[in-house]
């Protein structure tokens, strides 16, 4: 019987645990958390206020994952429409999963089923174009697997606590607050993170004056207004901070 060891390419299965390749694919897809959560959050709260009790939301969230097609069949569940119908809209909205399947099936194909299945549950918009972006060949590689469950195990878990955590605040939530309420949150755990360097602070901080100042304008210009105030005020704090660098 031979003893001698295997090629060093053979050493290491492509399929095999990597820690390194884990933490490179989190530190990826990290950025995207926060947008995640926030999304999953308005999702969870819009299952409370559509009627679903909380454990139907619960039950949807971990069992569906798929934030769009949620949003898309709770008015058509408020407004008792076929099972069926409820079912193929949710199937047309994420059929665009069929197509990050048939991109990732050339990557795994040589796993068995049952973790195909379970890597198809996880998977979601951002972690497959990450994913690809980082191998878009398809030839094995030592990571490559560790790589992708680095991407997509944290975001599952980023969405699944913030739509808890909607369900539970939503179930909480004055009936006439409605969907804005959702939106607000959302719209702070996205910008929070994005706030980066003093001119993004300043920048945030005169936009939320003007909007609450310019509230009463028609058309809502009064969002327009905030948003091209704050730009402007986030790149003038920007040159003048260079420039008094470029003294010292």
């Amino acid at each position: 019987m031979s003893t001698q060891p295997a090629p060093a390419d053979q050493a290491a299965p492509p399929d095999e645990h990597d820690a390194a390749a884990w933490r490179e694919g989190f530190k990826t897809g990290l950025p995207t958390l926060f947008g995640i959560g926030a999304w999953g959050l308005v999702v969870g709260i819009a299952m409370v206020k559509a009627g679903l009790s909380i454990p139907q939301a619960l039950g949807m969230t971990l069992l569906v994952f798929a934030g769009s097609a949620q949003l898309a069949s709770l008015p058509l569940i408020v407004a008792s429409a076929p099972v069926w119908v409820i079912f193929a809209t949710a199937l047309v909205v994420n059929l665009r999963f069929v197509i990050f399947s048939a991109l990732l099936a050339p990557h795994f194909s040589h796993l068995p089923w049952r973790q195909r299945f379970a890597l198809g549950y996880v998977s979601g918009d951002m972690t497959v174009a990450l994913f690809l972006q980082r191998f878009p060949d398809e030839r094995p590689a030592p990571g490559k697997l560790s790589y992708l469950k680095g991407l997509m195990y944290p975001n599952w878990i980023a969405w699944q606590v913030g739509s808890i955590a909607g369900i539970f605040v939503g179930s909480a939530v004055p009936p006439q607050w409605g969907l804005g309420f959702a939106g607000t949150l959302a719209i702070i755990c996205i910008t929070v993170p994005l706030i980066v360097n003093k001119a993004a602070l300043c920048g945030v901080l005169v936009a939320g004056t003007v909007a609450v100042l310019a509230a009463g304008l028609p058309y809502k210009l009064g969002l327009l207004a905030a948003v091209v105030i704050g730009m402007i005020t986030a790149m003038v704090v920007e040159e003048t901070l260079e420039k008094l660098k470029g003294r010292a």
